[in-house]
């Protein structure tokens, strides 16, 4: 098994990310949301997004969280996650996510949301966000709209997510 190190990004980072993020989605939407992500100063965090990179020093992987609210409370989205294709079933997108969660974990934050794969999200410690009175405000299945929080002894707020401008939505 390779043994992947995540680390925050840094600007030398910001052109690998994007090639990361085109190599494993079929558009570029999920790179051009990194993009925009990074030019909100309301909702980009230093020290949130981060990379997987080999023991060459190439990297294959980035994990992003970005600030996002419930009913006005503070939260985080998990979004994108991305790993380029040869390196993908490897751990490279679990390590970027440990290291992204830690990171938040360590500054304070509580609440992290992401919407996402019911059979992959979970192995984090991610549950149905209707668990916590928390929805999309979208259509979306049950199973798929996940929260998790990081410190069981705070308080999580309750209500509809509220993405950045960015997200579309």
């Amino acid at each position: 098994m390779t043994i992947w190190t995540a680390r925050p990004e840094t600007t030398n980072d910001i052109t690998a990310i994007r090639d990361i993020n085109l190599a494993a989605f079929p558009t570029s939407g999920e790179a051009d949301l990194v993009d925009a992500l990074r030019a909100d100063p309301e909702v980009w965090i230093d020290g949130l997004s981060m990379v997987t990179e080999g023991s060459d020093g190439t990297l294959v992987g980035h994990a992003l969280l970005t600030r996002c609210l419930v009913d006005g409370a503070p939260a985080l989205a998990l979004a994108p996650c991305a790993v380029r294709p040869s390196a993908q079933r490897t751990g490279a997108g679990s390590a970027a996510i440990r290291a992204a969660l830690d990171s938040a974990r360590s500054m304070g934050e509580n609440l992290v949301l992401v919407l996402g794969h019911s059979d992959y999200y979970p192995r984090f410690g991610f549950t149905p966000a209707s668990g916590f009175g928390i929805r999309a405000p979208f259509e979306v299945p049950d199973e798929a709209m996940m929260a998790m929080a990081l410190d069981d002894t705070r308080p999580v707020p309750t209500g509809t997510i509220q993405y950045p401008a960015a997200f579309g939505v």
